[in-house]
């Protein structure tokens, strides 16, 4: 299946898999909204100045999290999981992968939960997991990390392991999706990429994925959160009560 202009099959899927594209019926993403290369690289933005910066403040309000770096990490995975999302959906569905480049991407930090990204052009790339992990690993959370370390002591392991738990979670919503929808093919394309994304040195060894489970080596700290517990898929069985950091993994 060709890409289309609007990538409107990834929509069914739920917020983190939608992309907004620059395209007649969606117009044109606001000049304002910084893209995730200019983002990545500390340039200011005219309307958000530094949007790492804005973005993890606005996380950090939005949970009342005691410490910067619980922000950060729970602001790493949003983007990761909105990242894998789009690049995993458009994988299984088109079988074929829109080009993903940081300076296509538009983004904006002060939106809500998902992640709100716009696609300033739609240009076909191949669907395989090679693909995938440049795009996606190479592209955007290598930098990411980089600019995120940059400003917190995130341990390296924590961020592998937000990667790794970003992507499983993309690849259970469309395995849902398929089965409720009898795509055996469209879920037959998301295990065989799942799996082979998860033999990448960025993601092996953050945790043990089998099926569409997954339990990683590390905390993205979320317990550490007022009333906030431990995820699904996280290392410890209850919060700690007394450990002032996660392991990294």
């Amino acid at each position: 299946m060709d890409l289309d202009p609007d990538l409107a099959a990834l929509r069914p899927l739920g917020g983190f898999f939608a992309l907004r594209t620059a395209s007649p019926a969606a117009g044109e993403p606001p000049v304002a909204l910084p893209t995730l290369a200019r983002t990545y690289a500390h340039e200011p933005s005219s309307v958000h100045g530094d949007p790492l910066g804005s973005r993890i403040r606005k996380v950090a309000g939005a949970l009342r999290a005691p410490e910067a770096r619980i922000a950060a990490s729970v602001a790493h995975q949003g983007l990761a999981a909105r990242l894998w999302s789009v690049a995993l959906g458009c994988a299984a569905l088109y079988g074929a992968l829109p080009d993903l480049d940081p300076r296509l991407l538009r983004w904006d930090p002060d939106g809500s939960a998902p992640d709100d990204l716009w696609l300033t052009e739609v240009r076909a790339r191949p669907g395989d997991a090679a693909a995938l992990a440049e795009a996606v690993l190479h592209g955007h959370l290598e930098p990411l990390a980089g600019a995120l370390r940059g400003r917190r002591p995130l341990a390296p392991g924590l961020l592998r392991g937000n990667a790794a738990s970003a992507l499983a979670g993309a690849a259970r919503q469309l395995d849902r999706w398929a089965r409720e929808h009898g795509r055996a093919d469209v879920r037959a394309r998301s295990h065989a990429l799942t799996a082979e994304l998860f033999t990448h040195p960025l993601l092996a060894g953050a945790g043990t994925f089998a099926g569409t489970a997954f339990r990683r080596r590390s905390c993205c700290l979320y317990y550490r959160v007022p009333g906030g517990g431990v995820c699904g898929d996280c290392c410890f069985v209850r919060p700690p009560r007394s450990s002032p950091r996660a392991p990294s993994g």
